[in-house]
């Protein structure tokens, strides 16, 4: 934030070498100042939208951090145990790991056939010397892709904000280049003068919106891109620890 924020404020509190009649710099504020409503209108929405794909991307990029770091432990102790009882129990302080999710409804699922499955005498007395088995491994496997989706959406979550506003945020800045334009010929008309004095202030509010637009714009496609991509290392690190557990399931539970 400091990165960008000191070249941006810099620039805003630029000194001009002369001022208006109503006493306001030819500078970046100056020129807001001066605008129009719906200038100022178009610059406080793309402000906006930067301020959210700001926090959303500092958010984001936080959540991933604690993730990778748990995901790590996680896998690590599911590959040390010896049973599914003591990662459970792990679980709890590892709930930011997507991981923990897919294995608890894993774990659910396959304690629910475990249970069904240790057979019965007819007089509802289980027989103890019945060796657990699955029903249903395709059961398991539906349970663990019901789980990584949920996972999933909990991962994308406020990402494609930044995808809304790296696409609207240029437009918007556009229109109200447009805008400032059509202000600025209808002032040339008014005063049928067309030197530099007087077009070039009309001009330089009109680009002050494509500026904003393109401020707000290109962190968040850059921001956008970096989470996809994590998410799409998350997304496949939740489908290779998905295999492993029905391999382990199939290879110790199956009839």
């Amino acid at each position: 934030m400091r990165i960008f924020g000191y070249p941006a404020f810099a620039i805003l509190q630029a000194s001009p070498a002369s001022d208006t009649g109503d006493g306001f710099g030819t500078g970046l504020l100056g020129l807001v100042a001066e605008s129009s409503l719906l200038s100022q209108g178009v610059l406080l929405s793309l402000l906006i939208l930067s301020i959210v794909s700001w926090a959303i991307s500092v958010f984001k990029l936080w959540q991933f951090r604690q993730i990778e770091g748990q995901t790590e432990t996680f896998i690590d102790v599911f590959r040390k145990s010896g049973r599914f009882s003591e990662v459970q129990a792990a679980c709890k302080s590892l709930a930011a790991s997507p991981l923990t999710g897919v294995f608890q409804a894993g774990y659910v699922e396959l304690n629910t056939q475990l249970r069904h499955a240790r057979g019965d005498d007819g007089g509802g007395q289980r027989d103890p010397a019945a060796r657990p088995a699955l029903r249903s491994l395709d059961a398991l496997d539906r349970a663990l892709l019901r789980a990584a989706s949920i996972e999933m959406l909990r991962l994308e979550r406020h990402v494609p904000v930044l995808a809304t506003t790296a696409s609207i945020a240029p437009f918007i800045g556009l229109f109200g280049t447009v805008w400032g334009i059509i202000i600025a010929f209808q002032g040339i008309g008014e005063t049928g003068s067309t030197s530099l004095a007087v077009v070039a202030p009309g001009i330089a509010d009109a680009l002050v919106a494509t500026a904003a637009g393109l401020f707000a714009a290109i962190p968040a496609v850059y921001f956008y891109n970096h989470l996809t991509q994590r998410t799409k290392v998350v997304a496949s690190t939740i489908d290779d620890f998905a295999l492993e557990f029905l391999n382990i399931a199939e290879r110790n539970f199956s009839p």
